[in-house]
């Protein structure tokens, strides 16, 4: 052990237990503050740290600084924790201490702008609770027991989680939330556990803090994304000034002559099928030199594993064994470590406890043979030409079910990685349902291991499938859909009424003026029979579509048409527009087909929601071609232009064939100005 150092981590964060795992690493002694129990209890044991627990003013910190002659005090608290951090700073004034405010490294933080999805920011609580009372279903609440209070009169809403301590379980209760409703956990959590806990309690919108990668922001965010689950973000502290991890133990390296450690080994390994002759030489040889070895049980079970193992695969429980045991490891992964593999995520969260300081490590990736490429040598098949996707962990059907349809009405051949005999039953319904009962599916269950078994099986027979184990499918459609690769369905296609509808020449141009690209959030406005809405919704799964109409014998084709087309990714709007735009996601684009006399309005709602928007608008009548003439002069807006497009038709007239014109249509197309602040 280094003599003496005088140094104080105020905790209260993951960031402040891993620096004091850094120091105990390096055989720092040092001192850790924590406000409770909780936070004494989720510290790592260590000789060399020396937890002082208690809450103090900025007299007792003072008083506890002078007594410690304390020489370094790494403020790790809360980034909302500002009024001890404040009283830190002043209690060290005029005493000889170094202070280093240790900062969260932040999250990618989503563009509320251009998210794809409904993302918004709130200055507090109380200008979140006021969006909150304009939505319906339930709310999860990931604030933390604290702030409860300010959510208190939705609480029949909630659905609330809290770190496991008596403390925050005891808030809870004295609000008035019910136990079924109360999650006490320790995070920071992953993504499926976020999904899990989205879809067991049906959440409608998701209530956290802009908390940064280490406070699991990130994972929240894309579970949201994922289930088109609107997130509101209660916004940190801004112009936060400190130093992040990186900085704070690269400058105590240079005061305590800390030298660089010796980096260990981590190898993730494609296991193929899970026996050892599937390894590559590479692998076995850096299977031979790891001291232990972690993987699914039944994996480390089929691979004969002699060394020391344990049956871990997720990082949250590999990382802080490595903590403690610095030591060469192998990560064993089931088939091909780049075919829907958990080792993406182990890289990754592997790589950012090297890049925090958490271990020394040098990381290596080993390929082995992925299931579809050992199912499809089994059945004689190729599968260069098959489409692939996974509904694997994907949760609800709803989730996946057009994925899968538009895969197996629009290709021969579809691949598909399976949750479980569930998913199998859910498919064979599925193509039933969806009039593709012809198709074979070849079932591949628990492939390599001792009772595999490979059939071929009709839609009928899948749904009366029960043994539970691995499933891989190839199903097999041989009067597929050739799918199209362009825009353009035809106006007879859709289901029609005396409500107008954008016509196919029209609609073609409209769209493409809108520039549309991955993660879209469109706007519909004045949908009609949604024609465009469907038109879009059926160009990627990942946009987003809000049809928005105001009449209701429209909004009943609407429905319609999105079940004909069986697009899910559109979402229906009954109210007239500019009120309807209110409460909805923010918008990357908008398709304007009817105004009701409120264009200008309408227009200036949505700059207002994204001043960057791309918008698309088409006029028929003379008077609203000059209203959006007089919009270039009114807003800030860039790129305007208008083009005139006048479609002619051919019309069969006894042996004769005659042209009669359609209408010509005004089709306007802007974006808000982007060199807007």
């Amino acid at each position: 052990m280094r003599e003496m150092s005088k140094i104080v981590i105020f905790a209260g964060t993951c960031e402040g237990r891993k620096m004091s795992h850094w120091l105990c690493l390096n055989n720092i002694e040092h001192k850790v503050c924590v406000a409770t129990e909780y936070g004494q209890q989720v510290l790592d044991k260590h000789p060399l740290a020396h937890v002082i627990k208690g809450r103090m003013d900025e007299e007792k910190m003072r008083e506890f600084f002078i007594e410690d002659k304390t020489e370094i005090i790494i403020d790790a608290t809360h980034p909302y924790a500002t009024v001890v951090s404040e009283n830190i700073k002043k209690a060290t004034k005029n005493l000889d201490i170094k202070y280093m405010r240790l900062i969260r490294e932040d999250a990618d933080i989503v563009d509320e702008k251009s998210s794809g999805f409904f993302v918004k920011y709130f200055n507090d609580n109380n200008e979140c609770l006021k969006a909150l009372k304009n939505t319906t279903g339930n709310i999860f609440l990931t604030t933390g027991s604290k702030e409860l209070g300010s959510y208190v009169d939705l609480k029949e809403r909630l659905v609330v989680r809290v770190i496991p301590s008596l403390e925050s379980i005891n808030i809870c209760n004295d609000y008035g939330i019910k136990g079924k409703n109360i999650l006490a956990m320790q995070g920071p959590f992953s993504e499926e556990i976020n999904t899990a806990i989205l879809d067991q309690y049906d959440v409608n919108v998701l209530v956290t803090k802009a908390s940064g990668r280490a406070g699991g922001f990130l994972e929240k965010i894309n579970a949201a994304r994922n289930n088109n689950i609107p997130v509101f973000i209660i916004g940190r502290p801004k112009n936060e000034e400190g130093y992040s991890f990186d900085e704070i133990s690269k400058e105590l390296s240079n005061i305590l002559n800390i030298d660089n450690k010796t980096n260990i080994s981590i190898s993730l390994i494609g296991c193929g099928m899970g026996h050892l002759s599937d390894l590559t030489k590479d692998a076995h040889k850096a299977l031979n030199s790891a001291k232990v070895v972690f993987g699914a049980k039944r994996l480390l079970e089929s691979m004969e594993i002699k060394k020391e193992k344990y049956p871990y695969y997720l990082a949250d429980d590999i990382i802080p064994f490595i903590k403690k045991n610095p030591m060469d490891v192998a990560v064993l992964f089931s088939g091909d470590t780049g075919f829907y593999s958990g080792a993406k995520k182990m890289n990754d969260k592997i790589l950012k406890a090297v890049k925090e300081g958490e271990i020394s490590a040098d990381i290596n990736i080993y390929p082995g043979i992925s299931s579809i490429s050992y199912f499809s040598a089994k059945l004689g098949e190729s599968w260069d030409d098959a489409n692939i996707i996974s509904v694997h962990g994907k949760g609800k059907v709803d989730n996946w079910k057009n994925k899968l349809l538009k895969s197996v009405r629009g290709n021969n051949k579809s691949f598909v990685l399976l949750s479980g005999v569930n998913d199998l039953r859910a498919i064979g319904e599925l193509l039933i349902n969806d009039n593709l009962e012809d198709c074979k599916i070849y079932v591949g269950y628990n492939l390599s291991y001792p009772d595999e078994t490979i059939k071929k099986l009709s839609p009928i027979e899948c749904t009366k499938e029960n043994k539970e184990g691995l499933y891989s499918i190839f199903i097999i459609n041989n009067i597929s859909d050739t799918e199209k690769i362009t825009a353009g369905i035809r106006d007879d296609e859709f289901i029609r009424s005396k409500v107008p509808m954008t016509k196919e020449e029209v609609r073609i141009v409209s769209i493409s003026k809108l520039n549309l690209h991955k993660n879209a959030v469109v706007y519909d406005v004045g949908s009609g029979t949604g024609s465009v809405a469907v038109e879009i919704s059926k160009l990627s799964d990942s946009i987003l579509v809000y049809a928005i109409e105001k009449k209701t014998e429209a909004v009943d084709l609407i429905k319609k048409n999105k079940e004909k087309f069986n697009v899910n990714n559109i979402k229906i709007i009954e109210k007239e527009a500019p009120k309807a735009l209110e409460n909805l996601p923010t918008p990357t684009h908008a398709f304007i087909g009817g105004s009701g006399g409120n264009i200008k309005k309408i227009v200036g709602e949505l700059l207002k929601k994204n001043p960057k928007i791309r918008i698309v608008a088409n006029a028929v009548s003379f008077e609203t071609l000059q209203e959006l003439l007089e919009i270039e002069k009114e807003f800030e807006i860039s790129d305007f232009d208008i083009i005139s497009l006048s479609a002619t038709r051919t019309r069969k007239l006894g042996r004769y064939h005659m042209m009669q014109g359609e209408n010509p249509v005004f089709i306007c197309s802007f974006r808000g100005d982007l060199d807007e602040e």
